[in-house]
């Protein structure tokens, strides 16, 4: 029988071993910083190009379509958000399973526990599809990629929100508690921002009036950052766990 050069103690031990916080935070960093890199960038190196609109009025901030639209930082952003995607992919089947734990005999949060899931699925998604295709190379595609993640986005929020308002109700765990009064605030400040953003664009669309597509852009990036915020409140819901990279035991080997 060939020896290996360490031993099975050393053969079983995690390779990796990281945190659940940590991983949280590194997750929502990388679009964090790529979003704030293409609007330095925007507005430094292409401030006519991404603030232009049809109506040719004066305009001061770019939308977020229009910052990321251009090179580089185009693919700053398509870095940031492709290695963030498999955590967030991850971080869905981890909430999922913790779902299955706590409502295991109860079948009204099971299935939304499930369209909590399918809405994850779809917004991560919807955020890579508007990412790779930019409204500049294909405004159909792009355009459906933004409201795949945003309808997802918000049916997302709003069904976490239930279900964490269940949980809130039979526990007492103070960090459980915390996290849902942070999701319930920042899903209602995201929906509000989402109104007025949407107001702004119809206004600046309808009238062509001088800085309303600044405030619907302004708008636009608090709904992005809200929904940056909503999924770090990961950090309550796993404060304890780990994510552990480690090697099978070799009787479950086959």
């Amino acid at each position: 029988m060939l020896q290996g050069p360490y031993g099975s103690l050393d053969r079983d031990r995690p390779l990796i071993r990281l945190p659940f916080t940590s991983f949280a935070v590194a997750t929502v960093l990388l679009p964090l910083t790529g979003l704030i890199a293409c609007l330095s960038l925007a507005l430094m190196y292409h401030f006519e190009d991404s603030t232009y609109t049809h109506c040719r009025v004066s305009n001061y901030l770019p939308s977020i379509s229009a910052a990321i639209s251009r090179v580089p930082e185009r693919y700053i952003w398509r870095c940031c958000i492709g290695l963030h995607s498999a955590p967030r992919y991850l971080l869905s089947a981890a909430y999922f399973n913790f779902y299955r734990g706590r409502f295991a005999s109860k079948l009204p949060e099971l299935l939304l526990s499930g369209l909590t899931l399918l809405c994850s699925l779809a917004e991560n998604t919807g955020l890579l599809l508007l990412t790779y295709v930019s409204s500049n190379e294909t405004y159909s595609v792009h355009k459906n990629g933004f409201i795949v993640f945003m309808a997802s986005s918000l049916l997302h929020m709003l069904s976490t929100c239930k279900l964490w308002h269940v949980i809130k109700r039979h526990s007492v765990n103070p960090e459980e508690v915390t996290s849902y009064r942070w999701k319930l605030r920042l899903f209602l400040f995201n929906v509000s921002c989402c109104l007025a953003a949407a107001y702004f664009f119809r206004r600046h669309n309808n009238f062509c009036e001088t800085g309303i597509y600044t405030l619907f852009a302004f708008f636009e990036y608090l709904v992005v950052f809200s929904n940056m915020a909503f999924h770090m409140t990961a950090f309550w819901d796993f404060g304890t766990k780990e994510v552990t990279v480690a090697t099978p035991p070799e009787d479950k080997r086959y």
